[in-house]
């Protein structure tokens, strides 16, 4: 029989006869064991439960689910409502000398480098003490939900705002709402297959229905056959089909042959005033300016939130074909508005369009000599300063970032930080609530996700 424990520092606990340890010398007293214990599993319990509670908001169907939900049409609005928006009046039209605009909507697409052009919009915003909707905990408005103007931080009914940039899925009634008609509506998009692929690989982590995937190369073995692994209404499903389509708050499962899909394109171009080509970032900024009237410092730029070259061969002639086919909804609009974008260049004119991009090239090499140390991006493991480091996917970290150099003159640090500073950090220095987003990175941080 086992024997009790005695309370004296040399007693020996002795099973059978060869068996002996010495209670003072290997074992920590019971009672500083056991308060921590208690106090490792009263902050595992309370991250597991702010996780399940950040799990429950986006998983449990929002107030914001549907267009049915949205503002009530009772809501004193900025804007009056319109057929049509407002025609914006080019630097070079006949009209003469042309004024900066600053009223500015822009619909923010996923993985489309619309995270270069958000800091051309915080920069121009924050220079010019500009009021910006931002939404209100997060750094987007409840995405992947309708957006509301109830969403946006310390709304009021009839409260006009000058800038709209955060991502969002589009509902065009409630924007409206808050911009005056004079507002200049813009997007950014890029050709289906290649965005398909960026977000295959970035948010594929998030998406379950990409779990079953055991491949090594899960993107071509996704793309052999679509229908076995796709649920339209899976979670986050629609990140992996007719991204652009979703994002402009339309149906992304719609027949491609169905003729609401060119009523809905249709649509875009009379509500846009200028849809951007991420394949043609430079001419895009270039008619933006022109389209503004702004200068050539406030498109000034630094290709943010761009991912590492995957060790997975970029999709084939095959594949590219396959994804462009599984995204056919957004093949049609990318083919609507790249056939629009150039004739727009042939009216801004070739030779001016050239002078123009050089023109912009070479002011951003100039910041890149100015600003970077290095001269270029690099891996999150080594950008230096925190306030520096870009937000990561799920489970990698292949978002670059850049290392601010040490010694930068007083006409350039400031423009130099912001040029650089990544959308989160941007957000908060501009003032915004991210207690969602936060907490969310602290979980992250604790569990290394």
């Amino acid at each position: 029989m086992m024997q009790k424990w005695n309370s004296g520092p040399d007693c020996r606990l002795v099973e059978g006869s060869l068996l002996h340890f010495d209670w003072m010398s290997e074992m920590p007293p019971p009672q500083k064991k056991h308060w921590e214990s208690m106090a490792k599993g009263l902050v595992l319990g309370a991250l597991f439960t702010s996780f399940l509670l950040l799990l429950y908001s986006y998983v449990v169907p929002p107030l914001h689910a549907s267009l049915a939900s949205t503002t009530p049409e009772a809501a004193a609005s900025c804007s009056p409502p319109l057929v049509e928006p407002e025609a914006v009046t080019r630097a070079n039209s006949s009209a003469g000398e042309c004024q900066p605009r600053r009223n500015i909507v822009f619909l923010k697409t996923h993985k489309t480098a619309s995270s270069t052009l958000l800091n051309i919009l915080f920069r121009f915003g924050q220079k010019h003490r500009l009021k910006f909707a931002f939404p209100n905990g997060r750094n987007d408005f409840d995405y992947p939900t309708f957006f509301a103007r109830s969403l946006v931080q310390d709304y009021r009914p009839g409260a006009c705002f000058n800038i709209i940039c955060n991502h969002m899925r589009f509902h065009y009634d409630e924007v409206r709402g808050l911009v005056p008609p004079n507002a200049t509506f813009i997007t950014v998009l890029r050709d289906p297959a290649r965005l398909f692929e960026s977000s295959f690989h970035y948010f594929g982590p998030v998406v379950p229905l990409t779990w079953k995937l055991s491949g090594a190369d899960k993107l071509a073995e996704f793309l052999q056959d679509p229908d076995r692994y796709y649920d339209p209404n899976g979670f986050n499903a629609h990140y992996l089909r007719n991204l652009l389509f979703f994002d402009l708050g339309y149906d992304s499962g719609l027949d491609p042959g169905s003729p609401q899909v060119q009523e809905h394109i249709l649509e875009v171009e009379r509500r846009f005033h200028l849809v951007l080509l991420q394949e043609y970032f430079d001419e895009s900024l270039v008619l933006l300016k022109d389209l503004l009237c702004w200068e050539l410092e406030d498109v000034l730029y630094f290709k943010l939130n761009a991912r590492r070259d995957s060790p997975v061969p970029r999709l084939s002639g095959e594949l590219y074909g396959r994804a462009t086919a599984w995204n056919m909804l957004d093949a049609h609009l990318y083919r609507h508005f790249n056939a629009s974008f150039w004739r727009k260049v042939e009216a801004f004119g070739r030779e001016r369009m050239a002078r123009e991009v050089a023109a912009l090239r070479h002011a951003n090499e100039r910041m890149r000599t100015i600003c970077i140390d290095g001269g270029h991006a690099v891996d999150a493991a080594a950008i230096q300063d925190d306030a520096m480091q870009p937000w990561q996917p799920l489970g990698t970290k292949s978002i670059l970032g850049y290392n601010l150099k040490k010694s930068i003159g007083q006409r350039h640090a400031q423009l130099c930080r912001r040029m650089l500073t990544p959308e989160i950090q941007y957000l908060m220095d501009l003032g915004v609530n991210l207690w969602v987003t936060k907490l969310w990175k602290f979980i992250r941080d604790f569990l290394r996700w």
